[in-house]
């Protein structure tokens, strides 16, 4: 007999918490450069010597970059599909013949077996080309069904589903409702067992690659019942199956050509085979997806950087005010020195990461969430700067500036394009607190009984004997380091360059680090959770600190292989620099700012106290409810689902 269906869950906040932590991977069975930083350990040995690709991975890599590169140049009109909205069919059939939608998996399931160092280079030179496009791939492969199969698996789903995934089946992923984002202990798609399958019932919102995909991977919950664990859970279902309805492609600011959709399934019949994982896992494996799978943003901000820089040298040397190109001009250098040195460090952060991810000698789930956060920031300040060198050219749309004679640069439209990565894959905020969550994890580990108001005397005074232990062995490893020895890191020099400054400054500052992370803790306890204007200064100079160290790495690896090593350690020392500043400003933050001061204003805001500031305007915003009505039925709107054959 089948289990009734699921109510919409309604959740208290520390229930929603619980559903998040229960889906955090709980272990660190490998070493992570990032989390030590945290702690205040600035291990260099796990990311020095930089670790490298083998003959093989480059070789193979390589070839498909030419081969793709030649299909971008001669195959793909950006302006098109900027124009039309829409990637042609015929260019992703092309994409497909390339191999591309197979780049990340295993050859003995048709795939390319790319590494994820060429993965992502694949995705930076196809998204230069047209953003869209990388989106498409990006969603198919790094969160669409191959990755998580990839993990998680059966072997008889793989043989079933990757060749498709390689050569023909574009696939989305599934999780966002109308009324549920970073909260989804709320998740209201219902997966009801009836024999060998699951009844599937819901809306998602968002799917991008929905409009066109031939396979989704979805995440719905399952009512726990006899014999039935429940919980949130993922599988892999056929967009052509029975009640599944595409009732809306949805458009945006910027990625106009991205297939991106409402999804509404009824009644949806999936077998049990087609379960990804055990009953309640699947936040775990979407999570676990995304460790890597968020290095696909990262890519698209390093192809940002590149572009950005290239229009920027070419258009400062051929635009002249008062005499001079304007890169003369100090106001616009500063800016044209920004974008290149922030280009080189993002690479050095993609590159490292990917690498480490590739020899998963390291655990990378930290890294991968820091190349995604400071990729994302920065590469939007790149993109804006862009603009404001450019002028009123780049307000202007290419179009436009192609109708009157001029070159057709999409300045603008790469601001509208960049935006959303702030946004996708868990938004800056969202991203400031998952790795907070796992900064603190070891402080939690062996205190966080003392301040979980649900434990017992007994326990919290257990918690507080191992916390003493763990504090007086790590406190004072904190007090000094090889960052406060004139010696340390004096491999690090190139002729008049010396970067060996720079890494000092990022392992006291690591301890600085911990320090202030252990000095809230004590201060606020409990309530640390709720101080996230303090938590995301603490990320962001962690951030900046691996940024640091990845730029002085990768600058010494070039050096080492006599490929650009006096330029690449000029870019690295004036990133370094320029992120001292934003570093020590960060520090000042942690206890000068107006949090207290936002907190008032904002409960004055909500009762209604400055609705007298907002008097002498129209609203334009159109009728409607604020998050639409997504309750489970029979779709009552034409199917747009539009495969591509």
């Amino acid at each position: 007999m089948s289990a009734p269906p699921l109510k919409k869950p309604t959740v208290t906040e520390r229930e929603a918490r619980q559903v998040a932590e229960a889906a955090r991977e709980q272990d660190w069975r490998k070493p992570s450069f990032a989390k030590e930083l945290f702690l205040g350990r600035f291990r260099l040995d796990l990311i020095h010597p930089h670790p490298l690709p083998s003959d093989e991975a480059v070789r193979r890599g390589e070839q498909f970059l030419a081969k793709l590169r030649d299909f971008c140049e001669t195959k793909v009109d950006a302006a098109r599909i900027e124009r039309e909205a829409r990637i042609p069919d015929e260019v992703i059939n092309g994409l497909k013949e390339l191999g591309a939608l197979g780049m990340k998996i295993d050859p003995k399931y048709g795939g390319l077996g790319l590494t994820q160092v060429y993965y992502n280079k694949a995705l930076a030179l196809v998204g230069s080309a047209s953003p869209a496009i990388g989106v498409l791939l990006s969603a198919h492969q790094s969160i669409g069904v191959p990755q998580p199969l990839k993990m998680f698996g059966t072997d008889e789903q793989k043989q079933r589903f990757l060749p498709r995934c390689a050569t023909t089946a574009i696939s989305a992923f599934l999780l966002t409702e109308p009324d549920v984002g970073s909260d989804p202990a709320r998740l209201a798609t219902s997966a009801v067992p009836d024999g060998d399958d699951y009844v599937l019932d819901g809306v998602k919102l968002w799917t991008t690659n929905g409009v066109v995909a031939d396979l989704l991977v979805v995440m719905a919950r399952v009512p726990k019942s006899e014999g039935h664990k429940g919980g949130i859970t993922a599988f892999v279902v056929e967009t052509d199956s029975p009640g599944i309805t595409v009732e809306n492609r949805n458009a945006f600011m910027g990625l106009r050509g991205i297939e991106n959709g409402v999804t509404r399934l009824h009644q949806v019949r999936v077998p049990a085979a087609h379960r990804i994982g055990p009953e309640g896992a699947g936040l775990k494996i979407a999570l676990t997806t995304l460790n890597t799978g968020r290095l696909s943003l990262p890519a698209s901000c390093v192809a940002a950087g590149k572009w950005s820089l290239k229009i920027a040298r070419e258009w400062s040397a051929a635009r002249e005010q008062w005499g001079k190109p304007i890169a003369h001009h100090e106001a616009v250098g500063a800016k044209i020195s920004f974008i290149a040195a922030t280009t080189f460090a993002l690479e050095a952060v993609l590159d490292l990461s990917s690498q480490m991810a590739d020899e998963d000698r390291n655990d990378i789930r930290i890294e991968g969430a820091l190349a995604k956060l400071i990729a994302s920031e920065m590469g939007w300040r790149m993109a804006d700067e862009l603009v404001q060198i450019r002028g009123g050219r780049g307000f202007e749309t290419a179009e436009s500036l192609a109708a009157r004679g001029e070159k057709a640069v999409p300045a603008e439209q790469l601001l509208r394009d960049l935006r959303i990565n702030r946004i996708f894959e868990g938004s800056t905020e969202i991203m400031h607190l998952l790795i907070a969550r796992e900064a603190v994890d070891a402080h939690l580990t062996v205190a966080g009984d003392l301040i979980d108001p649900d434990k017992s005397l007994q326990d919290k005074a257990k918690a507080g004997a191992n916390a003493g232990v763990f504090y007086a062995k790590w406190l004072p490893k904190l007090v000094a380091g090889p960052g406060q020895l004139p010696s340390s890191y004096s491999e690090f020099k190139q002729g008049g360059v010396d970067l060996s400054p720079h890494l000092r400054y990022v392992e006291r500052h690591a301890r600085k680090l911990a320090r202030s992370t252990f000095y809230a803790m004590s201060r606020w306890q409990g309530r640390m959770e709720t101080k996230q204007g303090f938590l995301g200064r603490i990320v962001d100079i962690g951030a900046e600190l691996f940024a640091m160290s990845a730029a002085c790495v990768r600058a010494e690896l070039l050096r080492s292989r006599g490929e650009h090593g006096r330029e690449a350690y000029q870019l690295a020392d004036t990133f370094c620099h320029q992120s001292r500043i934003r570093v020590d400003e960060l520090f000042t933050r942690l206890w000068s700012n107006t949090d207290d001061l936002d907190r008032k204003v904002v409960k004055g805001v909500m009762a209604g106290s400055y609705e007298w500031l907002e008097q002498g305007i129209v609203d334009p915003s159109g009728d409607g409810p604020w998050i639409a009505d997504a309750t489970p039925g029979p779709s009552e709107k034409e199917n747009l689902h539009r495969p591509i054959r």
